[in-house]
C-alpha cells in the first residue's frame, strides 16, 4: 500500500490459473461412442485434455523410441526386408479378480488390444518424428494407424477360459452376472501396416486372462539368414533359428537380443543365446517410476507427449469397431480354453497361417509341465472338463465359429 505516485495502491498481478483435465479409459465402446465423447468435450482445448494410457508411461515403452532412433544398428534393419513379424503380447495368469462386472461389458479387445497394445504397436512401427514433442510424436503414430485396415474375423481368434481343476471358469466368476456371456477373455489379432516400410509384415496383438504366466512384451522376429552355408545350417540341432529382439515391459523389465553363438569346445556346434539388458541388475541404484507416477507428473508439467490424442482414439476404434459389431451381431462364441493354459487352439491355427508355429516365445520348464496336464493337444480329443464347457456353449449359442480359411499348415 502507499508509496509510488501519489500514494496509490499497488495492484499485484493475478496468478494465471491453468486447468488440466485427466481422463482414464474407457474412451467409448466403438467409433461412434468415442466420437460422441470427443464432441461433448469440445468446449475444452486439446492441450488441456490428458487421456491416460498407462502403458505409455512404462519405462520400457518410453525406451522404444530411444532404442530405435539412437542406435544405428537397428535403423537399417527396422523394415520388412529384415523383420518377419512383430508381436505385442499381454498375458495374465489370473481371471477377472472381482472385476467381472466391468470386464463383461467390454472384453479383452476393448480393454487391452484397442488401446494399450495398439499404442505400443504404433511406437514400434512409426517413422522418426521431427522431435519428441507431443505434436510430432502423435503425428507419426497417427500415420501408422491410418495405414492399418480394419480387423476382420478371418484374422482374429477369440477365447473364453473355463474351469481347470480348482480354478473356476469365467462364467463361474460371481461378478459375471450374465452366465451365458460371450465376452472374450482372450484375443489374438493380426494386423498389417500398409506402407513401404511394413507392407506384408504381420503385426500380432495378443492378450488373455487365466493363461500360463504374467508378462507384457514386444517380440520382433527376423527372417532366417538367406543363403546360409551348410556348415552353419547343420551346426544347430533343429536348424538355425532366426534372430529375435525382445523388449519385456513387465515384470522384470528386460531387453534381450537372441543371436547364434558357437558352443565352446573342440567341436563345431552353435546354439541360440540371449544377450541381456536386465534393468534390475544394470540399474540397481535407480528406482523405476510407476507409470501413473510419471504420467501425473507430466500432467503437472503440461507435457502431453505420452498421452493419446482425440484423432488417435478415433482411428484406433476404426480398426476394431467393424469386427466388434460383427462378433455381436453374428453371436460368435469364443473358443473355450482351460484356466492356466496357453489359450485356445485356434490361436495356433491362426499363427500357422502367417508362418509362425505359435504366438509368443518359449515357455518356462515348470509351465510346460503344467500345460501338459491342463491343455488339450490340437489333434487330441479335449479333456472332459473342456468338452463339457464346449457342449454347454454350443447349447446356448450354437457351435463356436472358426473362420473357414483356417488351415493346419
Amino acid at each position: 500500500n502507499g508509496g509510488g505516485n501519489g500514494g496509490g495502491r499497488v495492484v499485484l498481478p493475478t496468478p494465471r490459473l491453468e486447468e488440466r483435465f485427466v481422463l482414464e479409459k474407457p474412451f467409448g465402446k466403438d467409433t461412434a461412442s468415442c466420437q460422441q465423447m470427443v464432441r461433448e468435450l469440445s468446449m475444452l482445448r486439446e492441450d488441456e485434455i490428458f487421456r491416460i494410457d498407462h502403458y505409455l508411461g512404462k519405462e520400457l515403452v518410453m525406451n522404444l523410441l530411444v532404442l530405435r532412433f539412437a542406435n544405428v544398428c537397428f535403423q537399417g534393419i527396422w523394415n520388412r526386408q529384415y523383420i518377419k513379424n512383430v508381436q505385442v503380447i499381454f498375458k495374465e495368469d489370473f481371471g477377472t479378480q472381482g472385476r467381472g462386472g466391468y470386464f463383461d461389458e467390454y472384453g479383452i479387445i476393448r480393454d487391452v488390444l484397442q488401446n494399450h497394445l495398439l499404442q505400443v504397436m504404433a511406437l514400434v512401427a512409426m517413422e522418426q518424428p521431427l522431435s519428441f514433442s507431443a505434436g510430432d510424436i502423435r503425428a507419426e503414430k497417427l500415420k501408422v494407424l491410418k495405414c492399418v485396415q480394419p480387423l476382420t474375423l478371418d484374422t482374429l481368434c477369440t477365447g473364453q477360459y473355463v474351469r481347470c481343476g480348482n480354478s473356476p471358469g469365467y462364467l463361474e466368476e460371481p461378478t459375471v452376472v450374465d452366465k451365458q456371456s460371450r465376452t472374450e477373455t482372450f484375443a489374438a489379432a493380426v494386423l498389417h501396416v500398409h506402407n513401404p516400410r511394413w507392407e506384408g509384415v504381420p503385426f500380432v496383438l495378443k492378450a488373455g486372462k487365466a493363461l500360463t504366466d504374467r508378462k507384457a512384451e514386444v517380440r520382433i522376429q527376423f527372417h532366417n539368414v538367406p543363403g546360409v552355408i551348410s556348415d552353419l545350417a547343420n551346426s544347430c540341432p533343429g536348424g538355425l533359428p532366426a534372430n529375435e529382439l525382445v523388449v519385456r515391459l513387465q515384470p522384470e523389465e528386460t531387453i534381450y537380443w537372441k543371436v547364434q553363438n558357437k558352443v565352446p569346445g573342440l567341436g563345431f556346434e552353435t546354439n541360440q543365446i540371449r544377450m541381456d539388458l536386465l534393468y534390475a541388475t544394470k540399474f540397481q541404484q535407480r528406482k523405476l517410476p510407476e507409470a501413473y507416477e510419471r504420467l501425473l507428473l507430466d500432467v503437472l508439467a503440461g507435457q502431453s507427449s505420452n498421452f493419446v490424442s482425440a484423432d488417435e482414439l478415433i482411428h484406433s476404434w476404426a480398426i476394431f469397431t467393424p469386427v466388434l459389431h460383427q462378433l455381436r451381431e453374428e453371436k460368435v462364441v469364443p473358443e473355450p480354453y482351460p484356466y492356466g493354459s496357453r489359450g485356445p487352439p485356434g490361436a495356433d491355427e491362426l499363427a500357422s497361417r502367417f508362418g509362425m508355429q505359435k504366438f509368443g516365445g518359449g515357455l518356462h520348464t515348470a509351465i510346460d509341465a503344467r500345460v501338459t496336464t491342463a491343455a488339450p493337444k490340437r489333434d487330441a480329443p479335449p479333456t472332459a472338463e473342456v468338452a463339457s464347457a464346449m457342449l454347454a456353449l454350443e447349447g446356448r449359442h450354437g457351435a463356436p465359429r472358426k473362420p473357414s480359411s483356417f488351415t493346419n499348415g
